[in-house]
């Protein structure tokens, strides 16, 4: 998939001397875009790839779509709506997704980063968590449930799919949406799960810099990622 706005993440980051030898992921921003056209791309793009391929990180919004995990319980869907449901193969059950949220797809080579699937959810939670915290919201995830809560509210959920060392789907952070879709579900599998936003959190900043910020942060995540790991070696 390709976009008239893709920027590597040197060009978004600057100076990022501690990965001189890796590909930097391109950053791909796609706008409003259908959620089952995007996930072909996915599958497209990963089942193409090979050792040489640059990483991408796609960032999008979607129209109003339910999407149901490869594992996920139809008992989760409490009333059915005009709303589709795409069932796809992320892990995790039932979520929303709709304008207003911002959605970040992660196509890296796990192998490439030397991180392992739970090391990347940790760092996918992170960076939403320091997002929110440059704007004074304090957040955290959740042993038992992966995401990110401001309080007792999820504001994001994550995603993943691992094929041949390489991953795709990732977060979905909820900025300035109708959140009322919610309560048809029960959002990541869990009954009564209030969820939040970054606008019912005192953040009016517009969503394609709070997009940008998101972008960073996973670039910076990805980078300290490695450097760290290639310390111990």
């Amino acid at each position: 998939m390709t976009s008239p706005n893709a920027k590597s993440a040197r060009q978004w980051l600057g100076d990022v001397s501690g990965l001189e030898h890796i590909s930097l992921p391109v950053i791909h921003t796609l706008g409003l875009v259908e959620y089952r056209p995007t996930w072909d791309a996915m599958r497209k793009f990963t089942a193409e790839r090979n050792h040489e391929t640059r990483d991408e990180i796609w960032l999008v919004q979607h129209p109003p779509v339910y999407t149901q995990g490869q594992a996920g319980k139809s008992e989760h869907l409490l009333h059915s709506t005009s709303i589709p449901v795409v069932k796809i193969d992320r892990g995790g059950q039932i979520t929303y997704h709709g304008p207003g949220q911002i959605v970040a797809y992660l196509l890296l080579d796990m192998r490439r980063w030397k991180i392992n699937v739970r090391e990347l959810v940790r760092l996918m939670e992170q960076a939403v968590i320091d997002l929110l915290g440059e704007y004074g919201v304090i957040a955290q995830h959740r042993e038992d449930a992966p995401g990110v809560y401001a309080g007792n509210a999820k504001i994001a959920a994550l995603g993943l799919k691992i094929k041949n060392g390489c991953c795709y789907h990732g977060l979905s952070f909820n900025v300035d949406m109708d959140l009322a879709p919610f309560a048809n579900i029960n959002p990541c599998g869990y009954a009564g799960l209030k969820v939040t936003q970054a606008c019912e959190q005192g953040i009016t900043v517009p969503i394609n810099e709070l997009q940008a910020e998101l972008a960073q942060n996973l670039i910076h995540g990805l980078q300290h990622h490695l450097d760290r790991k290639r310390v111990h070696e």
